[in-house]
């Protein structure tokens, strides 16, 4: 190739100089990139949850999970991901008029995305079609459609995890119900009777005690009559409340009898809007497309759930039920940041070979499916005791009694590792990876919420004392859960044994607790792994996570790992 110099351009005519130019500005072509991850299956390249949605009795949800794999792999719903988060929720108190509105305007892809989500039932499924699997099948639209956006996945979750506190109290249920299960989103402010369905938001958290909710000052007196059903009006200020378009909230407040649980609509029943003020949206780090409010209630209407003074136990179902999804939101996001790992590794290629075939790649990405596998088979398995607990056989005692462990271990872990996973994601796709471009920075971003919201990791090891010490049969159901695995890994097996004795003594669980938590997830992960009858990722999770450790960052598998299975395994294997 000849190179044109300035003394060149100084002798040549302007054809010369034109021509020249050109060739100076085709600098390159674009080669050795990855394909965009779109228009795929979802479901049906994900071998891991297809396994695990028939394993756990859900199978008969294939068609309609594949449908949903379908739609959210799809390159025009991949992109209302991405526009609901680069246009974020925006606060308008009043109208031009001036009168009062307290309007959130969410990106019309948002308003798109929940109305896939409630089509396909996500928001209520195993309550309005309650049967054998339905949690499990709930479980994997759950996972799917979080992949694709995670954050109206809130108002999703407190909307399913809402119900066992609603309909414990006849009235309320009646009237509400039947609105939350209808599958057709409505997202216009109107009062319930003129809606066709109906999403339920939490306001909770005040400033003085966050997770403390006994610390709450705001207060609410009856109208008329006192106790289940009966109207309320509160007075107060809520710190955090997620979700401030929605229908109703579930809300905690004083009476003259202590914490009490209370439904608070946007509407009051004589059809005008109700004493709720949305002060100002927090600007969060992630979880861009949800809007997260502060509100202050004066003198707002709302009906009583359970009695005066039980406030918490009547939202405690709520509460696990929430935990349980940042366990399949965590996963979810995982999930992707593997799909993404994986497709893009199968494509560049560094200093002359693919990089899925060079060997500290693979090590590192193994590892990262490997977590995967094992937060998948703990949630699924939650599903299905769930499910189990639902259809009230001779098992549902332990199964709840499960559900209850399982979900204080699962989303302490599952949702703490994420952050580290998806950070570690990132540098396997290099700078790319870190650009805004990229769905990365997004899931990097969302994955704190998962372990802050609803307590954060010391309040989830807290909650595993709590329940050891109020309901000690918790630790044998786990632990017999464990040892339905015995007998086919011997590491599995001495883990088991060890952490078997470790509890007969755990005085000092208060301090150590992290070390406790961690390994009973560990533990549970690996169970549901031994029991699902693959040895190339049983073992390779066993060796990896029950053995001695061989370092704290991923890419430290043992040598002979067959990485290279773990990840095709794992990948979409998309163009």
């Amino acid at each position: 190739m000849t190179t044109t110099t300035p003394a060149d351009y100084a002798t040549a005519d302007s054809n010369e100089i034109g021509a020249s130019r050109r060739i100076l500005s085709d600098t390159h072509e674009v080669f050795n990139q990855a394909t965009p991850l779109e228009n795929y299956n979802m479901f049906e390249r994900d071998q891991a949850l297809s396994e695990a949605l028939v394993r756990e009795g859900g199978g008969w949800g294939e068609p309609g999970v594949a449908a949903l794999g379908e739609t959210l792999g799809s390159a025009e719903w991949i992109e209302r991901g991405f526009q609901a988060n680069r246009s974020t929720p925006e606060l308008f108190t009043h109208d031009r008029f001036g009168h009062r509105v307290d309007h959130v305007e969410y990106h019309p892809a948002y308003h798109d995305v929940m109305g896939l989500a409630v089509e396909h039932n996500i928001h209520a499924s195993p309550w309005s079609d309650p049967k054998p699997g339905a949690h499990v099948v709930r479980m994997a639209k759950n996972y799917l459609y979080t992949q694709n956006e995670a954050g109206s996945a809130c108002p999703l979750t407190m909307t399913f995890a809402c119900v066992p506190a609603i309909r414990d109290t006849a009235s309320v249920a009646a009237a509400w119900l039947p609105k939350i299960f209808d599958q057709r989103y409505d997202p216009t402010n109107a009062p319930l009777e003129q809606k066709t369905g109906a999403t339920i938001g939490m306001a909770m958290t005040e400033k003085q005690g966050g997770t403390d909710v006994r610390a709450n000052t705001t207060t609410a007196v009856p109208v008329a009559g006192r106790g289940p059903g009966e109207a309320y009006e509160i007075i107060g200020h809520k710190w955090f409340v997620s979700a401030p378009m929605s229908d109703a909230f579930l809300t905690l407040a004083q009476t003259d009898q202590g914490l009490s649980c209370f439904l608070l609509p946007r509407w009051r029943p004589d059809g005008t809007r109700n004493e709720f003020y949305v002060q100002r949206l927090k600007d969060k780090m992630g979880n861009r497309s949800n809007a997260s409010s502060e509100v202050e209630l004066r003198g707002a209407h709302a009906v009583l759930l359970g009695e005066e003074g039980r406030g918490v136990a009547t939202i405690i179902e709520m509460v696990a039920l929430t935990r349980y999804d940042c366990m399949i939101g965590s996963t979810a996001l995982m999930r992707q940041a593997v799909a993404q790992v994986t497709h893009h590794i199968a494509q560049r290629s560094v200093m002359g070979a693919n990089l899925i075939d060079q060997p500290l790649m693979q090590n590192v990405v193994a590892d990262l499916c490997l977590e995967v596998e094992g937060a998948l088979a703990m949630t699924a398995r939650t599903a299905r005791a769930l499910d189990n607990e639902a259809l009230n056989n001779q098992d549902s005692e332990a199964e709840r009694l499960l559900t209850r462990f399982m979900t204080a271990v699962g989303k302490y872990w599952i949702c703490k590792r994420a952050t580290s996973h998806i950070g570690e994601a990132m540098e396997c796709l290099g700078g790319g990876g870190y650009v805004e471009d990229s769905i990365l920075p997004r899931l990097y971003r969302e994955a704190p919420v998962n372990s802050i919201w609803e307590g954060s990791g010391n309040v989830q090891v807290l909650d595993v004392l709590r329940a050891m010490t109020k309901t000690p049969d918790v630790v044998d159901v786990y632990f017999d859960e464990l040892e339905t695995a015995l007998g086919a890994n011997t590491m599995y097996d001495a883990y088991v044994g060890a952490l078997k004795a470790e509890f007969t003594h755990v005085e000092d669980f208060e301090y150590q607790g992290r070390h406790y938590v961690e390994r009973l997830a560990k533990a549970m992960q690996a169970a549901q792994l031994v029991k699902a009858g693959n040895a190339l990722v049983s073992d390779a999770f066993c060796s990896s996570r029950l053995g001695e450790s061989r370092g704290l960052n991923y890419g430290n598998l043992a040598s002979g790992t067959d990485c290279a299975a773990i990840i095709e395994r794992a990948r979409p294997n998309v163009g």
